[in-house]
C-alpha cells in the first residue's frame, strides 16, 4: 500500500472520530433529500450515521429490487439506507479499505435487517482498495447501480476506478456518485499534505481531466445532477489552497452502447408518465433535464437512451421514430460547477448534456 493510502486509512480510521472533526465542508451534504430517502437515512443506526463523511446525496431514484455496489462505503450509512430502499429482493455490497469503518458496519448488519423487517441482511461488506476492484470477489456486469460518496478523490489511480466501475455494471446500469473537483490541476506539493488530502481537497481531480477520464472509461456522456461551491472553514487550509476553487458535484454516468459524442437531434421527445417515488410531478435526470409529468419534452438521442434503455423505461414513452438526424440538438450546454450558486451558473462547453 502506498503512502497516500496509509494517510487516508489513518485519517478516516483514527484521526476522525465523527463528522464534527472535519475542517472543511467538502465531506458534508447540503440540501434535503426526498421524504422516502430522508426516512431511510433516519432509520440508520446513530453510531453508523455519526461516521458519515459524504459530500453529496449519492442515492438516486427508482431503486426497488436493484443490486447495488457502494465504493468506499465507510461505516455503511449509505449501504444501510439503500438496503431499505432496494427492499428485501434487492442487495447492497459495500467496499472499503479501512478496518475501523468496516468493523462498525458489520456490527450493525443484523440490527438493520431486523429494523427493516427482513429475514436476513441484504447487505455485504468487502475489504479492499478501490484501485484494485478487479482483485475482489465482484463479478463483471453484475450491478445495476454503483454509488460512491466523496471517495474517488481519495484514490491514487482514479482512471482505474472508473474503468472497473464500467466493467462491473450491467448494460444500462449507472455510476451515480458525489465527489470533489478543482477548477485547475492541484500542485504536487499540496497533494502530499495529509490534512488537505484527508479533507477531500488535494486529491480532487481537475474538472476537465474528470470529463476525459469518464469518457475514456466508456461513459460517453457524463451528466451533472447537482453541484455546489465548497467553503474552506479552516483559515490555514484556505490559505494553502487559494486561488483554487473546489466544487462538490453529484454526477450520473450511464453504461450505454452507441451514445453520440455530442448531443444530436433525431426529432424525438419523451413524456414522463409519473410513478417514480420522490419525483411524482417532475423527473430530474440531471441539472439540465427536469421533465414535468404529462408534458411532451424534446430530447436528444443520448437522453432518450438514458431514459428508455435503463431502469427508467417503464416511466416514459417516446414520441417520434428517431429515423432522421437533424444535426446538433439546440441549446445544449453543461453547467459551470464552480459558480457561486446554481442561479449564477453560466453555460460551459464541457461535458454532455442535451
Amino acid at each position: 500500500m502506498n503512502q497516500i493510502q496509509d494517510v487516508v486509512k489513518a485519517y478516516y480510521g483514527e484521526t476522525l472520530k465523527g463528522s464534527s472533526d472535519l475542517r472543511t465542508d467538502a465531506c458534508t451534504t447540503e440540501g434535503a433529500p426526498p421524504p422516502h430517502v430522508s426516512a431511510a437515512l433516519a432509520a440508520v443506526h446513530d453510531e453508523v450515521a455519526a461516521k458519515y463523511y459524504g459530500c453529496g446525496l449519492a442515492i438516486p431514484a427508482a431503486l426497488d429490487g436493484l443490486k447495488v455496489l457502494d465504493l468506499g462505503c465507510g461505516a455503511g450509512r449509505d449501504v444501510f439506507a439503500l438496503a431499505k430502499l432496494v427492499g428485501p429482493k434487492g442487495h447492497v455490497t459495500g467496499v472499503d479499505m479501512t478496518d475501523e469503518q468496516l468493523d462498525v458496519a458489520r456490527a450493525h448488519e443484523a440490527w438493520h435487517a431486523e429494523q427493516f423487517g427482513y429475514d436476513a441482511p441484504n447487505t455485504r461488506f468487502v475489504k479492499g482498495e478501490l484501485e484494485k476492484l478487479g482483485d475482489l470477489d465482484l463479478a463483471a456486469g453484475s450491478f445495476d447501480l454503483i454509488i460512491s460518496n466523496c471517495v474517488i478523490n481519495l484514490c491514487t489511480d482514479k482512471p482505474e476506478v472508473f474503468r472497473q466501475a464500467h466493467r462491473l455494471l450491467k448494460p444500462g446500469g449507472e455510476l451515480y456518485f458525489s465527489d470533489v473537483y478543482a477548477d485547475r490541476r492541484v500542485p504536487e506539493a499540496l497533494v502530499h499534505d495529509p490534512v488537505l488530502y484527508g479533507e477531500c481537497l488535494s486529491g480532487a481531480l481537475y474538472w476537465g481531466d474528470y470529463q476525459s477520464i469518464a469518457k475514456a472509461s466508456g461513459f460517453t456522456d457524463p451528466r451533472v445532477v447537482s453541484h455546489r461551491r465548497l467553503a474552506i472553514i479552516d483559515p490555514k487550509l484556505k490559505a494553502k489552497v487559494e486561488p483554487i476553487r473546489f466544487a462538490s458535484v453529484t454526477a450520473r454516468l450511464m453504461k450505454l452502447e452507441g451514445l453520440d459524442a455530442a448531443c444530436e437531434d433525431y426529432g424525438q421527445a419523451v413524456i414522463y408518465k409519473g410513478g417514480v417515488e420522490g419525483m411524482e410531478r417532475v423527473f430530474v435526470l440531471d441539472a439540465e433535464h427536469e421533465i414535468e409529468a404529462g408534458r411532451v419534452f424534446p430530447v436528444c438521442g443520448n437522453t432518450r437512451a438514458m431514459l428508455m434503455d435503463t431502469r427508467f423505461a417503464p416511466y416514459f414513452e417516446v414520441v417520434g421514430e428517431g429515423q432522421t438526424h437533424y444535426g446538433l440538438f439546440p441549446g445544449c450546454a453543461a453547467p459551470d460547477v464552480f459558480a457561486e450558486t446554481m442561479a449564477d451558473s453560466a453555460p460551459a462547453p464541457v461535458g454532455g448534456c442535451c
